[in-house]
């Protein structure tokens, strides 16, 4: 959508210039049309300039365009189709499903969660749909992001209308998303691979000793363990336990999902996922799926000869209208789609937790800066239409002065509206800082949270300088002048102080967590010490109200705000417009924030990596991007969480 967008924009820009100003629609118009209400002109009523140039036929010739296949791709509908009577849907899902989606001048990554469920929620509403075949593909989504997916599948079956998915290989997640359908079709030689949930701790310790970096860290809390990818070999006997109750809990729910989806014994599910690698025949014999076939000829015996269409996960792609209004959005040309009278607002607090103002509104889909996101909550806070907040968090944590100051705008918002957390894969250290002292929160099983401790440090790269041939001198006037500065380990007295400021960060995050929950600090300090806990026993330590997802907390905050389920929402972070990617264009943003050759290798190194296991190369190239955050955080409320699948 967003290179539709871009071709647009640029068609426009070249070609139109001067017509912005008749696009805004008139008040009250009853069309919906955004050309309708055209101000009196000379050419009242249409969108020609003077040289006879036509911008409404031009954008609905290309939304048409935009979907029509092309001669050599599949086609779109059955050859009986007929728009008026009942057919079948068919919908193609894969890729990776996120909270929001990542935008830049290069394009856009990812299909929102909330974007697909409300999809899959319309359709089950369509009177005209009998049901749908799904075609899974590769797909990448957190435990607790499927969990809300599948209650969605459930929700089109419970509407009477049938979903039989199929696939031609389906590992661990894809696999729990087909097991939710009526109907379950595997191609000729695929294979199904539940081989159970896992954790990838990525150490570096013995890269840096190569180096000839010392990573100089401290934590407070035994269970804090957020630096031990770089001071240790290996993971320590507390995160290994942690890590164990994780997969305990996801492994749990893998059975029980299969067990009651297919109808199997919960002792039979885990054989299957011990043998863990099915190809097709033997998938079919273990009741893991009901067929094996090609696509269509798995969508042909599902539709008996009824008249199918190809749905789009955005129905905006084949409405040309729709596709008009969201382009004059992103250009200014009409104002931002928002409720008009009283409603719930949810913001996206997504990604780590940095300092100052981060990238703007497009970083804030990745990042959650301190100003950017402040700023949000307490224009909220001022909005007498907006009722109740929902704060959706996916957030490891990150600088600990950044949490403080969410905290702080999240308290003046609640003191005047409810505010439900709902945290969706994570919303562990920083990501719980800044939901502790919400109205209600709403976690899901799986979800980690807690991770209440802080971890303080920098890299000493002085050695590794030394090998090159460079030796630093660092000179200042003061007993720890150097302190910051120097490029080797901190001393014992300088590594007191840092303990001492820590140890501060740590008593106010154990307060604010004891004033939110309504506990004294002394049973915060029990169930704190850094420990990740996964939301059902977060539940039952008091860190959580209620296990449930976004649809849950939404609505429990319209409950709160007695608004109808029916009333739309607010979003923060909003649709991009062009005004957004002018403010970041000719920003040059290198990987880690580090100098642009540097940045050139390190990207060198990751892609070689990338060639070898991308989720490992993702993990690293996050790890090294919180690590170098310290430069400018030294204390910080962060769980460094190892890749979990």
């Amino acid at each position: 959508m967003l290179r539709a967008r871009h071709l647009c924009c640029a068609l426009l820009l070249a070609s139109c210039a001067s017509c912005a100003s008749r696009s805004e629609p008139a008040a009250g118009s009853a069309s919906g049309d955004p050309w309708s209400g055209s101000p009196a002109g000379p050419h009242d009523g249409d969108a020609h300039d003077s040289s006879g140039f036509d911008l409404k036929a031009m954008l609905a010739g290309l939304a048409d365009n935009l979907t029509k296949p092309g001669p050599y791709e599949a086609p779109d509908k059955s050859k009986d189709f007929d728009d008026t009577k009942p057919r079948w849907g068919v919908l193609a899902l894969g890729g990776d499903v996120v909270e929001r989606q990542a935008l830049s001048w290069t394009g856009g990554h990812g299909i929102e969660l909330r974007a697909l469920i409300e999809r899959l929620r319309a359709l089950a509403a369509d009177a005209k749909l009998i049901g749908m075949v799904v075609r899974v593909e590769r797909l990448e989504i957190s435990m607790p992001d499927l969990v809300e997916l599948r209650a969605a599948i459930h929700d089109v079956r419970k509407a009477g209308k049938r979903v039989a998915c199929h696939a031609e290989n389906a590992t661990n997640a894809a696999y729990l998303v087909l097991a939710a359908c009526d109907r379950i079709g595997l191609a000729p030689l695929g294979d199904v691979a539940i081989s159970g949930p896992t954790a990838m701790p990525i150490h570096v310790k013995a890269l840096l000793d190569k180096l000839g970096i010392q990573a100089d860290f401290l934590h407070v809390g035994a269970y804090k363990g957020a630096a031990e990818p770089l001071t240790r070999d290996a993971p320590s006997k507390e995160m290994e336990e942690t890590l164990g109750a994780i997969l305990d809990r996801r492994y749990q729910t893998m059975v029980d999902v299969i067990a009651a989806d297919r109808t199997l014994p919960p002792a039979t599910v885990k054989a299957l996922i011990d043998t863990a690698v099915f190809p097709a025949d033997q998938a079919k014999a273990g009741k893991l799926v009901d067929e094996v076939g090609a696509f269509e000829a798995f969508r042909d015996a599902v539709t008996q000869g009824a008249p199918w269409t190809k749905l789009e996960l955005d129905p905006a792609t084949s409405d040309r209208l729709a596709m008009v209004m969201k382009l004059s959005r992103f250009l200014g040309a009409i104002p931002p789609d928002r409720p008009a009278g009283n409603h719930v607002a949810v913001v996206y607090a997504l990604g780590d937790i940095v300092d100052g103002g981060g990238d703007g509104v497009l970083g804030a889909r990745q990042q959650i800066a301190s100003h950017t996101l402040v700023a949000a909550l307490r224009a909220l806070a001022g909005d007498d239409a907006v009722l109740a907040v929902v704060l959706r968090i996916d957030s490891g944590g990150g600088s600990a002065q950044a949490s403080e100051l969410i905290w702080r705008a999240v308290a003046e918002l609640e003191a005047r509206k409810p505010v439900i957390v709902s945290m969706s894969d994570v919303a562990a250290s920083g990501g719980y800082y800044i939901a502790s002292g919400a109205t209600k929160i709403f976690a899901l099983p799986d979800t980690l949270t807690g991770s209440i401790g802080v971890v303080g440090g920098k890299l000493a790269p002085r050695e590794a300088l030394a090998r090159l041939g460079v030796t630093t001198f660092p000179m200042g006037r003061g007993k720890r002048a150097t302190m910051m500065a120097s490029l080797g380990p901190w001393n014992d007295e300088e590594r007191a102080t840092i303990r001492s400021s820590m140890e501060a960060v740590y008593q106010v995050f154990v307060g604010r967590v004891a004033d939110g929950r309504h506990k004294p600090p002394g049973d915060v300090q029990k169930i704190a010490e850094g420990r990740v806990w996964t939301g059902a026993r977060a539940m039952e330590l008091g860190l959580v109200d209620e296990l449930g997802g976004l649809d849950a907390a939404l609505a429990e905050a319209r409950r709160l705000a007695k608004v109808d389920a029916k009333v739309a929402l607010e979003i923060y972070p909003p649709s991009p417009t062009l005004r957004d990617l002018l403010a970041g264009f000719g920003q040059v943003h290198t990987p880690f924030g580090l100098s642009t050759d540097t940045a050139i290798a390190a990207a060198s190194q990751l892609a070689g990596l990338g060639a070898v296991d991308p989720s490992v190369a993702a993990a690293t190239e996050h790890l090294v991007r919180l690590v170098l955050s310290f430069r400018s955080s030294a204390i910080q409320a962060v769980a460094m969480l190892p890749v979990l699948q």
